[in-house]
């Protein structure tokens, strides 16, 4: 099956070392370098405390609903973002930047995604605004002051993620198999299979894990078409933002956030047609990014 050009050439660094087992061995490497991380971080605060305190901060970044905790869970991703590139280097000989495209079009795809989702999603917000009445949650003085460590993290942590699954392993992937459901669907489930918890989620996990998956479907296909992870990151990035630091779910990550809602991510009848509508949005996001930026071949 034929691939657009532009996705053609983002897949081309990974057929030089294309090996299955290659693909595996990174998958692990993926695994020991983003757990070694957390591990090193935890090591770090019980040498800086002691054992007490640091099994409590660990234990606190479960449901981080202060800003230490919130912004220590997203310093764990820079061992995320680490993995990678390390796994790229020492399986696949390649470099970092592979793993994103041309640096001229993620950076115009970048902004065009996060351009995307302030309009659709603050229309969305202003919506919901009129049903619903958002908790005030940091102050706004703490909360500005803490947007030069919150906002690179957040970076951070959507960039580790894009670079995962719709990097390296979309690139592995379609380096071997030209199917594009292979390339597109197989990274997009296990993102959704990663974010199903039913313990902060409840009976919403699964419905929270399948809008998880269909973001990952949808960043899949944006990569497809303009052949970087420029306009997938900007959306991530984006959506981040809006569910981390402006209004976050009860019972969710909401440690750095202004505002929280009124209700817990597990209230199942109030929350699930908030999930569906919540896809709706995010599939007109990418309906509006896919029509203004594919790459003609």
């Amino acid at each position: 099956m034929n691939m657009p050009r532009a996705f053609d050439a983002f897949v081309a660094p990974a057929r030089a070392r294309p090996q299955i087992w290659r693909l595996v061995l990174g998958c692990v490497v993926l695994v020991l370098v983003t757990a070694l991380w957390m591990m090193g971080s935890f090591a770090a605060i019980w040498l800086r405390t002691d054992a007490e305190t640091a099994m409590g901060t660990m234990a606190a970044m479960v449901q981080p609903a202060t800003p230490r905790a919130t912004l220590l869970l997203l310093s764990t991703f820079i061992g995320m973002a680490l993995a990678p590139w390390i796994a790229v280097r020492l399986l696949h000989r390649r470099g970092l930047a592979t793993l994103f495209g041309p640096w001229g079009r993620v950076l115009r795809h970048f902004g065009a995604g996060v351009l995307a989702v302030a309009g659709l999603y603050t229309a969305s917000l202003l919506l919901w605004s009129s049903g619903f009445d958002a908790v005030p949650n940091l102050s706004p003085a703490l909360w500005l002051s803490l947007l030069p460590l919150s906002v690179p993290l957040i970076a951070i942590q959507t960039g580790a993620e894009e670079m995962i699954f719709r990097g390296y392993l979309m690139q592995q992937i379609a380096a071997r198999i030209r199917w594009r459901l292979a390339y597109l669907v197989a990274p997009s489930v296990l993102f959704g299979a990663l974010h199903y918890d039913p313990s902060t989620a409840g009976g919403n996990a699964l419905a929270i894990a399948a809008g998880a998956g269909l973001f990952g479907l949808i960043a899949a296909d944006l990569t497809r078409v303009t052949g970087s992870l420029g306009a997938a990151w900007g959306l991530h990035f984006a959506n981040n933002i809006l569910a981390i630091l402006l209004v976050s779910t009860q019972g969710t990550i909401t440690g750095l956030s202004l505002y929280v809602t009124p209700y817990a991510a597990d209230e199942d009848a109030l929350t699930l047609p908030l999930i569906l509508a919540d896809m709706a949005v995010l599939v007109a996001v990418w309906a509006l990014l896919r029509w203004r930026l594919r790459v003609r071949d």
